[in-house]
């Protein structure tokens, strides 16, 4: 993950490993969740731009750790409490933070995408929550975020099948704020964006970022544990497995219920 300072009051968080699609594993959440919270304590910083490399902003969940998780209780619990401390980063960071989405966003990728304040996308770029997909509850943050972005009828169209979204049709569903034709075109115009927030009085956009993030909490408050609790369920299951194994293999799964 690189920091950047490209312009007054603006800090750059680059997810940097594109040889790994940018998949979030134990290593990316400690690392992200020690990001925001420093950037949470430094009034230096008036807004955030979350940017990426490589061919995806992130792949999401890492089928390595999954595995682990499926036979491992306790490697389950810190993937739970991992998530959790990271869906609270984001919902208790200050400053506003644009999302600049390039390319793919899946899964526990797409959630930390729709936590943002604003999210460019380039028209290329496709944003899912493929839990379903591979036998999991959408329990990381999904069923918060998607719902907040996009309502409950589609969150529920889109969690519940895993399907995904081009992001022409996620700016009309709201999931997108700023749509540009090229993902070159996409870290400038979020830079821009996070430049004007920077430029106004931070008292007044962190005040205003502290109330809607208690609007958010109140909202993750009602379903966070329940979906986490359920999600660990699903770790520990068959049907993950056979997920994970139907997807590299490009087949269709046979999940069983189990």
């Amino acid at each position: 993950m690189r920091l950047s300072r490209p312009a007054d009051g603006v800090l750059q968080v680059t997810l940097s490993r594109p040889d790994l699609m940018n998949r979030v594993d134990e290593g990316f959440h400690s690392e992200m969740i020690a990001v925001l919270r420093d950037v949470a304590d430094d009034r230096s910083v008036r807004a955030v731009v979350l940017a990426s490399t490589g061919k995806v902003f992130s792949a999401g969940g890492d089928f390595d750790l999954m595995r682990l998780a499926h036979s491992n209780v306790a490697a389950r619990q810190r993937i739970v409490d991992d998530g959790r401390r990271l869906v609270d980063a984001l919902l208790s960071i200050p400053q506003p933070v644009v999302a600049a989405v390039h390319g793919a966003a899946i899964g526990v990728g797409a959630t930390i995408v729709l936590l943002c304040d604003a999210v460019v996308a380039a028209r290329g770029a496709t944003i899912a929550d493929t839990h379903v997909a591979v036998g999991l509850v959408a329990g990381d943050g999904g069923c918060v975020a998607w719902p907040h972005a996009a309502g409950m009828l589609r969150a529920r169209r889109y969690l519940l099948t895993g399907d995904s979204l081009d992001a022409t049709t996620a700016y009309g569903f709201g999931l997108v704020t700023d749509l540009v034709d090229a993902p070159e075109e996409v870290l400038p115009l979020a830079l821009d964006i996070a430049g004007r927030m920077a430029a106004r009085a931070p008292l007044a956009v962190q005040g205003t970022k502290r109330a809607l993030n208690r609007l958010a909490a109140q909202r993750a408050g009602e379903v966070l544990d329940l979906s986490f609790a359920l999600e660990q369920q699903t770790l520990a299951s068959e049907d993950l497995l056979e997920g994970i194994a139907a997807f590299q293999e490009r087949r269709v799964p046979e999940f069983r219920g189990r």
